[in-house]
């Protein structure tokens, strides 16, 4: 019984540490305005008005879903993490 628990609490920090990452068909480049999103399954583009905030590859590597480059302000963090969850929500990002 003290085993099965264990497990049950491995598999909850696994998915708590799990992260986010650019869909393995999506692309990210870096414009004037900030960075445009394309998805390779279809054509589907986003553009967002992000400047220079996030580097085109920030999302290249395994982040944590709060993890944003340095030097971000409270206030910006909110909007980022509203943007996350769009990207999520359409598929250019995914959970780990």
């Amino acid at each position: 019984m003290k085993s099965s628990q264990s497990t049950e609490s491995a598999g909850f920090t696994r998915m708590a540490a799990a992260g986010i990452k650019l869909h393995p068909s999506c692309r990210a480049r870096q414009e004037r305005f900030g960075l445009l999103f394309y998805d390779c399954r279809g054509p589907r583009l986003l553009f967002a008005a992000t400047g220079t905030l996030i580097p085109a590859d920030f999302f290249g590597t395994v982040r944590r879903r709060d993890e944003f480059p340095a030097g971000v302000s409270e206030s910006q963090k909110m909007a980022l993490n509203k943007f996350v969850t769009q990207l999520l929500e359409k598929g250019f990002l995914h959970e780990q």
